[in-house]
């Protein structure tokens, strides 16, 4: 039997033998899906605190991708409003500035942790 054979049988749903399943193995390579930080985070979560949702969601990676640039677009939002206000003024002083720079992005980590991840 060749591979397109192989190939029609498994779409169809008809039984293979084991020769047949490791020919369609080596034909049909696994989708390895790449996510981002939050994504992977809000994976992780997922499998080991909430299995029941991890198995439940249709999409997996359509849903971990949305969570991704729904992180990304709410980083950026709220970075603009931070760097923005008074408190968050940039002095000159590099050592000053970067404890605003990393004080303002800890913040809205947490943020998207608390509001986009772990839910």
């Amino acid at each position: 039997m060749n591979s397109n054979e192989i190939l029609k049988k498994a779409e169809a749903g008809q039984g293979l033998t084991v020769e047949e399943i490791k020919v369609y193995q080596s034909l049909v390579k696994p989708t390895s899906h790449v996510y981002g930080k939050y994504g992977a985070l809000a994976k992780k979560y997922l499998e080991e605190e909430n299995p029941g949702k991890y198995w439940s969601i249709e999409n997996l990676p359509a849903y971990l991708h949305g969570i991704d640039k729904a992180a990304d677009s709410m980083f950026d939002a709220m970075y603009a409003k931070l760097s923005a206000s008074e408190r968050y003024r940039k002095t000159g002083d590099f050592l000053h500035d970067l404890r605003i720079e990393t004080e303002i992005r800890n913040r809205i980590e947490t943020e998207i942790l608390q509001e986009i991840v772990y839910i």
